[in-house]
């Protein structure tokens, strides 16, 4: 698979800008994932899950933190039931009323990815007359009709599918850098062939700015989570979401392993939810809190600087020569 490291696409202002940014990534008690970014008013809600026991409350307690009481997108990463589950899906569409789904790309495969679809469609429909539901189906075909991104400013990204891979539903998963606010998040859902790895490590933006990386496939064994990948994103801080049990041992050894020789600190949803917000001026800095199970109590804490706000104190011709040296203007 070709690539070509121009492909980060957005639109936006190079300049260092204040944004209150929240992220969270909950413990749902069960295998899947769910996380929400927070920046500048605009709630996301990433993958479609709710647990009743665990995730509820403190979905509604972020949500009442950030004075909200509906979600602005739903971004959905992938079909598979541990990223979004019909019933989970059917609440959230009733009691948060997204203005916005982002969802996949590649046609349904099963039975509940079929129900979802049929879920969101009759939700669009339904909401029409009442209000504007933009829906948008995260294709090759939508990536390409992206604009390239011309500058280092605070829009969100789309990197994947680029194609579609036949009766492999992780590698069709959606990824997104989430750049909107403060610090950076980028969501991987479960993609693990080498060829996206090589694209994402080639793409400028996406290895010069990302902070939070949450790790594809919940951590598992993957093609794309080598040395040389994490080497060169470097990112921050490592997330993974793995239920109290873990009875899947997520993340794995090996990747633990290379975090530790990195010395990235990696933090799960095992102990209870982890939370990153933006601190002081909301331009440089960002605190890191894992809460204990089930609960509000802080477990530790952590101070983190954004890798976008060094680059962003640039002038123009220094961003320039950065990233691509000999050709003036970003793009």
């Amino acid at each position: 698979m070709s690539v070509n490291p121009w492909t980060d696409r957005a639109r936006g202002d190079v300049g260092l800008k204040g944004v209150r940014t929240r992220f969270r990534a909950y413990q749902i008690g069960e295998a899947g994932s769910s996380y929400s970014y927070w920046a500048d008013g605009h709630f996301t809600l990433i993958e479609a899950r709710r647990t009743q026991e665990y995730s509820y409350k403190t979905l509604t307690h972020e949500l009442a933190l950030c004075n909200k009481d509906t979600i602005d997108t739903l971004h959905i990463t992938s079909w598979d039931v541990d990223h979004c589950n019909p019933g989970d899906l059917e609440w959230i569409l009733d009691n948060l009323k997204p203005r916005k789904i982002e969802f996949p790309g590649y046609e349904p495969h099963t039975e509940s990815a079929r129900t979802s679809l049929k879920l969101i469609n009759d939700y669009r429909w339904k909401k029409k007359t009442i209000r504007p539901i933009s829906t948008i189906q995260v294709t090759p075909s939508y990536i390409e009709s992206l604009g390239k991104a011309k500058n280092l400013g605070y829009q969100d990204l789309f990197y994947h599918p680029k194609k579609i891979y036949e009766n492999n539903s992780n590698n069709n998963s959606t990824v997104k850098v989430f750049r909107t606010g403060a610090f950076n998040v980028a969501s991987l859902g479960d993609v693990e062939h080498s060829n996206i790895g090589a694209y994402l490590r080639s793409c400028r933006i996406f290895r010069s700015e990302v902070d939070v990386l949450v790790l594809p496939h919940h951590g598992a064994p993957s093609e794309i989570t080598t040395k040389k990948f994490l080497e060169e994103v470097r990112p921050s801080i490592a997330i993974c979401t793995s239920n109290y049990d873990n009875q899947y041992n997520h993340p794995c050894d090996e990747i633990r392993s290379i975090l530790h020789e990195l010395n990235i600190p990696i933090f799960t949803t095992k102990t209870g939810d982890v939370i990153v917000e933006s601190i002081r001026s909301h331009t440089t800095q960002y605190r890191l809190t894992n809460l204990i199970s089930n609960s509000q109590k802080v477990s530790s804490d952590y101070e983190f600087t954004a890798k976008k706000a060094k680059l962003l104190n640039q002038n123009a011709d220094t961003i320039s020569n950065r990233y691509h040296p000999g050709f003036k203007g970003l793009r």
